[in-house]
């Protein structure tokens, strides 16, 4: 009987900077290299944060998954069903009903047996990284508000000044505060979020004044 898998890939945001190119090229030479057949492939482009029922996407490929009798849904990483232990376990819920294994690249493991069983070993990682991935999230926001808040204690100001830029001084005093931030280490996400620009924006300010030691 043929063996028949759906890839499912996601990235956290719409910029041109992320794309489901990677995963789907690594999973498909995975696919072919155990003789399974890919019928379908899900791109989406969502926060892993945001719920099942916010997710268009992963919810359409939950559902072909069962209505398709697919054997395999492949992953490139845990992650990318989501962020939350919570949602993560009630997508393997809804699949392993439908005797519907996870294949997880970078785990190199299956979520079910060959017998349809549940993998315990699958089980205990797929739940430890799950809840090690909710952590590490809730602390990057932990440390991102926390940081924003000892920015505006300090004096500083969020957002972009209004006015249009027309030469380099001008530029320099409207983004005096973002070239600021990036002298003190702060990584390009976090000057992003914090001066509420767009990370486009930072890198085109560091090339301009950091790395060109203006």
């Amino acid at each position: 009987m043929e063996t028949k898998a759906v890839i499912y890939a996601r990235v956290s945001s719409n910029s041109d900077r992320q794309d489901t190119t990677r995963q789907i090229e690594d999973l498909k030479k995975y696919a072919d290299s155990q003789n399974i057949k890919i019928v379908k492939i899900f791109e989406e482009k969502i926060s892993g944060a945001k719920k099942i029922e916010e997710r268009q996407i992963l919810s359409d490929c939950l559902d072909y998954c069962k209505d398709e009798s697919v054997n395999f849904l492949l992953l490139s990483e845990l992650s990318r069903l989501g962020r939350s232990t919570l949602q993560v376990l009630r997508s393997l819920e809804i699949l392993h009903n439908s005797k519907v294994s996870v294949y997880i690249q970078n785990l190199g493991l299956y979520t079910l047996q060959p017998n349809g069983e549940p993998n315990p070993m699958a089980s205990i990682l797929v739940t430890v990284m799950a809840e090690m991935a909710n952590i590490e999230r809730n602390n990057i926001q932990y440390r991102l508000n926390s940081g924003r808040e000892n920015y505006i204690r300090n004096g500083g100001k969020l957002g972009r000044p209004k006015g249009s830029l027309k030469t380099t001084e001008k530029k320099k005093q409207e983004y005096k505060d973002t070239i600021t931030l990036l002298k003190k280490g702060y990584s390009i996400r976090n000057v992003a979020k914090l001066q509420g620009v767009s990370v486009s924006t930072v890198l085109r300010i560091k090339e301009e004044f950091i790395n060109q030691n203006f």
